[in-house]
């Protein structure tokens, strides 16, 4: 089995400088982290998707690095660039948007740098989740309410979601769910998923987080799909359904028991209860 090549490996002489592959984080500048922001300010050449990364994070990159912009570009456009200037020697960052794990095409140019023999490193991100959860100060795993995420998208013209993933039986799981890359079909997503949750189950519309012109909101189930359109939105918008979200009102004293006294582990024993005062 073929070994991606960690950056921090020996490399032998003359051998091609290892591709990073960065995650941007969901789009402000200091949401990067500090391993993919030292990669950017070392990089030669900065291939990046202009209308999913915002330009502002190329502040990192040296005053002479080469940045090009892939938005406009095939894949079978742009991977020779990059293999061509990894093969020279030069330092090949791919900035990627949110998470490199995540919905990014990612597996395609790990496929391809493995079948030329070009080592290469995956530096992981913010994912907008993630930070969109921080946005609305909530915590996606409450106790005693869930304790799963799914993180999924409806199907599109470009890429399919496989039978057994459909929206509608990962609904049924009544989980926090976040649901990427949907905007397009959201009547059909809303539909999907009210066939489990409820329609008053809070939804968070929330578009170009991280961005300069982010926005979000939580509205009922039910007003999802219409709230959606009158905003315009047809693109970058991530929805996080949850019951979870409205836990600090409904469930202000739900806790974990991992910090509880009566509940013991390997760095603090269990506490014996208190006898009541007489």
């Amino acid at each position: 089995m073929t070994q991606a090549t960690s950056f921090s490996d020996n490399q032998a002489p003359n051998a091609p400088a290892p591709v990073q592959i960065v995650g941007a984080g969901p789009g402000a500048p200091d949401l990067i982290t500090v391993r993919g922001r030292d990669a950017l300010a070392a990089a030669d050449v900065v291939f990046y998707t202009g209308s999913l990364v915002p330009e502002t994070l190329l502040v990192h990159c040296s005053s002479t690095a080469e940045c090009i912009d892939t938005r406009s570009l095939t894949l079978e456009e742009w991977r020779p660039q990059l293999r061509d200037r990894a093969i020279a020697g030069q330092r090949v960052v791919r900035l990627q948007d949110g998470d490199p794990s995540l919905y990014g095409a990612v597996h395609e140019l790990v496929t391809d740098l493995i079948a030329h023999d070009l080592p290469f490193e995956i530096i992981p991100g913010v994912s907008a989740f993630q930070a969109a959860a921080a946005r609305i100060g909530a915590e996606l795993t409450v106790p005693d309410l869930v304790q799963t995420i799914i993180l999924t998208r409806t199907s599109g013209a470009a890429t399919a979601v496989p039978n057994a993933e459909t929206l509608s039986s990962l609904a049924a799981h009544r989980a926090s769910l976040c649901l990427y890359l949907s905007a397009h079909h959201c009547d059909r997503a809303q539909a999907d998923l009210m066939e489990h949750y409820g329609p008053d189950t809070p939804v968070a519309i929330c578009y170009r987080v991280g961005w300069e012109d982010e926005w979000i909101a939580i509205v009922p189930l039910s007003a999802m799909a219409a709230t959606t359109r009158e905003q315009g939105f047809t693109r970058t918008v991530l929805y996080l359904v949850s019951p979870a979200l409205s836990a600090l009102q409904q469930t202000p004293n739900a806790r974990s028991g991992l910090y509880s006294a009566s509940h013991g582990h390997l760095f603090r024993p269990r506490s014996a209860p208190k006898s009541p005062r007489p």
